[in-house]
């Protein structure tokens, strides 16, 4: 049996980088938390926790001696103006990436421009972005939710607006929406702002999909780039596998299965990955 691991599986920058401020904190001595789980894995975080590092919901359940850690996915302006009238001490790790898409959104929306954000209206991400416009915004996940927006809001074809997306929105959805915004001249600036990381990731997962008998899709329950993996997978290769860890995996793959593929998500750890494969 012929197996093969996608080269972009496994921890991107954004959360690399989120984790390894984490650990910096606890090295330096300090007491942390972080403001939701700094990723979308349970053994990560059980880990996290080990060493001291808690989790919270909000600014206000964080100790006056403690580090609050904004996770990669980033939180809207009321919340760092929240910890700051608590008087938190906040360690920002929100990934650069989706910070750019903040700036655009406040700039844009500053301008007058109506945002629309291609995403999960309930992703944390999405909840972050939109906490940074500064007017009329609305979310849609598919060309057909779109579509259906412009029939409710007839008045948006004559406003200027902006298009953004969740940084792990599917590549070929967002392709569709720019191919309709453009095909109906609306006035829009479009901005792809899925970034590399996700691209590849689903490019690749895309391609292997296509080439092998199996697919197993590693990552967190919770995790929207992981599941994004999974429905790409799905639609090339029947025998596609959604899991979190090794446990997880109960099926016996039988000897007309020649060749599996093995992706993972962008939380997913590589000592999980490695003990899959």
């Amino acid at each position: 049996m012929k197996i093969t691991l996608a080269e972009t599986a496994g921890f991107c920058f954004g959360v690399n980088r989120a984790v390894q401020m984490v650990y910096d904190l606890v090295e330096n001595g300090e007491k942390v938390c972080t403001l939701g789980p700094i990723i979308h894995n349970s053994q990560m975080v059980e880990e996290l926790s080990a060493k001291g590092v808690h989790v919270v919901s909000s600014p206000d359940e964080a100790m006056s001696d403690e580090t609050l850690v904004i996770r990669s996915h980033g939180v809207g302006k009321d919340t760092y103006s929240h910890a700051a009238n608590v008087g938190v001490k906040v360690c920002d790790a929100t990934c650069p990436f989706v910070a750019k898409i903040h700036k655009i959104v406040d700039e844009q929306s500053s301008q007058g421009d109506v945002i629309l954000i291609a995403g999960d209206e309930n992703h944390h991400e999405v909840i972050g972005i939109i906490g940074h416009c500064n007017g009329d915004y609305y979310v849609f996940d598919s060309v057909e939710k779109l579509e259906k927006l412009f029939e409710n809001h007839p008045e948006l074809t004559q406003k200027s607006m902006s298009v953004v997306s969740q940084t792990t929105f599917n590549v070929q959805k967002f392709q569709d929406i720019i191919d309709i915004l453009k095909k109906k001249l609306y006035d829009v600036n479009i901005v792809d702002t899925i970034c590399n990381a996700t691209q590849l990731r689903q490019r690749e997962a895309r391609a292997l999909s296509r080439e092998c008998d199996a697919m197993i899709v590693i990552g967190g329950k919770h995790s929207s780039n992981t599941a994004k993996l999974f429905d790409i997978c799905s639609k090339d290769c029947s025998m596609t596998y959604f899991i979190e860890s090794l446990q997880d995996f109960t099926e016996k793959l039988d000897s007309s299965v020649r060749c599996v593929g093995i992706t993972a998500g962008a939380s997913t750890p590589k000592t999980i990955i490695q003990e899959v494969l």
